[in-house]
This record gives structure tokens, C-alpha cells and sequence, in this order.
């Protein structure tokens, strides 16, 4: 006798063959991406597999085999170490950084060289002009011609004080209260005129700061009224040297530094704004600094050790090439 069976229908079951994953509140299956935080949809969610269907249970995962014995030990992960850059010596040539200067600078220095022009007196042939007054303190004498050059010049070699309500000269102690009669003063010392402005090229003394970033370091000279066509910047892997000249007083500012770490000179540069000179410096590797330059007195101490060092070599040699087979 044969027995009759229902014939099998294909893909009459839609199931998930992964298995249900639960993790960060999620609700999903291993085998689709269909995921969802509330539980009742999770149960809801169709299968994403057609098969037939069938009466014995999947074959679950097998769980991995944990080992107890190192349940105590420590994974500790570091990030790969990489060497440092070699450091290049100081002395490698400087490259003047090309400047990106701002308009404001140029209208100062517009601004400075014509109130300069319109207060100088001298003539086209290097000579004062009719009327110059001598620029000797306490000397009332205008240039009248060739003649006043040989004059005796009477003035006050000092320079003015004026304290607790008494003006004087601190060249003589003729003391007043009455401001006409402290211009009435007569010189104490006698010699030439001076016509011309004396040049007081001082150093003049700017705030600097900086701050940086993994990649770069920003040095920012706070100044104002320099001549960007006279200040530069000069640049090499691990020295900076900043010039800014101020015309207003022909002096400038220095700033010469040996830097903590190595700088990619080519990716660098340098803005002259209006108020402020900006260097920005590339790091040839990336990392923060300690600080922006090495204390000269480590520069210093640095390379005494190196002449101590050559010296005792050089006295070594002198000693070995001493000939005392004679003696």
C-alpha cells in the first residue's frame, strides 16, 4: 500500500536563520540589519530567509571557550612608538620669510613718512633751511646763513626736570617756579650749533606671545607703526629671529630664539597686520611643545661643555705629539 504525503510547498517559511542580538538598548537579528529599541516590534519583525518549513530546532552557535585562567590579566594597548626628527644644528642658513602685508600697515607707514616730510627743514643740498632753529636744549638760535655755523652755541647739555612744581636743568642748579623765566635760562656750557635731529637709534621694547596647535605654533609680536618694508623674518628648522624697525624713532625690536622643537620652514608664514607681526611656524612633526624656545643659558652651558670638550682634545694632541725620546 502506498502512503500519500502532501506535496511540499517552496518557500512557505520566512524565518531568520542569526540569531537575536541585543546590544546598546538595540534589538536585532545577526543576519539582517533590521534593528529597533522596542521589544514587541523586534518579535514582529519578518524574517528575512524563504525555506521550507521544519519540526527540529536550528542547531544553536556554539558559545567561544573562555579561559578563566587569564581572567585577572591586563591588555594594555599603546599607540606605536615613532622616532624623533633629527634635530638640525643652529647654525643652518636662515630663510627670509616673504610677508603678507596688510593695507592698514601700509597706510601707517604712508601716514609717518608724511608728517616726516612736512617737518623737515633741511635744504636740497644737505644744508638747513633759512630759519632752523638749533635742536641744542636752552639755545634760542635760527640759521641765518653760512655764518652761523661758526657761532658759539650757549645751551644746556642736560635735560629738563621738572619736580614738585620747580623746573631746572640738570646741568646747572639754577632753579625757578616761573616757566618764562626757566626758558630765559642762559646755557651754561658753550660749543656748536646742532641743526639737524641727533639719530637715537634705541632698541624698543614689544610684548610677544604665543600659543599652539598639534601642527602649528603661532608667535605674535604685538607692535605698531614699524616699517614692514624694513622688518623681516628669518627662518630655519629650529631658529627664529624677528626684526621689526620702528621709524617714528629709528629703533627696532630683536627677537632671536633657538625653538623647542623642529619647524618645516617651507610650509611657514608670516603676516604684518596693523597691529601685531604674526609668525606662523608649521611643525615638522606633530605634538605639543614644552615651551616656544630653549633658555639661552642651556644654549649657553651647551656649547661651553663642547669648547671644554675640544679644548681637552686639542691639549691631548699636543700632549701626544710631544717627543721625548731625547730627554
Amino acid at each position: 500500500m502506498v502512503e500519500l504525503r502532501p506535496p511540499l510547498v517552496t518557500n512557505s517559511c520566512t524565518f531568520h536563520p542569526g540569531q537575536p542580538v541585543f546590544h546598546d538598548a538595540y534589538k536585532g537579528w545577526s543576519c539582517c540589519n533590521k534593528k529597533t529599541t522596542d521589544f514587541t516590534q523586534f518579535l514582529n519583525t519578518p524574517g528575512c530567509t524563504r525555506s521550507f518549513h521544519s519540526n527540529e530546532k536550528p542547531p544553536e552557535a556554539e558559545k567561544p571557550v573562555v579561559d578563566k585562567s587569564k581572567a585577572d590579566e591586563v591588555i594594555v594597548v599603546r599607540p606605536p612608538v615613532q622616532e624623533s626628527l633629527p634635530r638640525p644644528p643652529s647654525t643652518t642658513p636662515l630663510t627670509t620669510l616673504k610677508p603678507d602685508i596688510a593695507p592698514s600697515v601700509k597706510q601707517q607707514l604712508h601716514t609717518l613718512k608724511k608728517t616726516d616730510s612736512s617737518s623737515d627743514q633741511s635744504g636740497g643740498d644737505g644744508t638747513p633751511a633759512i630759519g632752523t632753529s638749533c635742536k641744542n636744549g636752552g639755545c634760542k638760535a635760527s640759521y641765518e646763513g653760512v655764518q652761523s655755523i661758526d657761532e658759539q652755541c650757549l645751551h644746556h647739555p642736560g635735560v629738563a626736570v621738572f619736580h614738585e612744581g620747580m623746573k631746572f636743568w640738570s646741568c646747572c642748579v639754577k632753579r625757578t617756579s616761573d616757566f618764562n623765566a626757566f626758558l630765559e635760562q642762559a646755557g651754561c656750557s658753550s660749543g656748536k650749533h646742532v641743526w639737524f635731529k641727533k639719530e637715537s637709534k634705541t632698541g624698543v621694547k614689544c610684548r610677544y606671545d604665543w600659543h599652539q596647535t598639534g601642527s602649528n605654533v603661532v608667535v605674535s609680536v604685538f607692535a605698531k607703526k614699524y616699517d614692514p618694508f624694513k622688518s623681516y623674518v628669518k627662518l630655519n628648522p629650529v631658529k627664529l629671529v624677528i626684526h621689526a624697525y620702528f621709524p617714528e624713532s629709528e629703533g627696532s625690536f630683536d627677537l632671536d630664539m633657538e625653538l623647542m622643537g623642529v619647524v618645516d620652514v617651507d610650509q611657514s608664514s608670516v603676516s604684518m597686520l596693523g597691529t601685531k607681526i604674526e609668525v606662523k611656524l608649521k611643525k615638522a612633526e606633530v605634538g605639543a611643545w614644552k615651551n616656544l624656545h630653549i633658555p639661552k643659558t642651556s644654549v649657553e652651558a651647551s656649547s661651553t661643555d663642547v669648547k671644554e670638550e675640544n679644548n681637552s682634545a686639542s691639549l691631548e694632541s699636543r700632549v701626544d705629539a710631544v717627543d721625548l725620546s731625547d730627554l
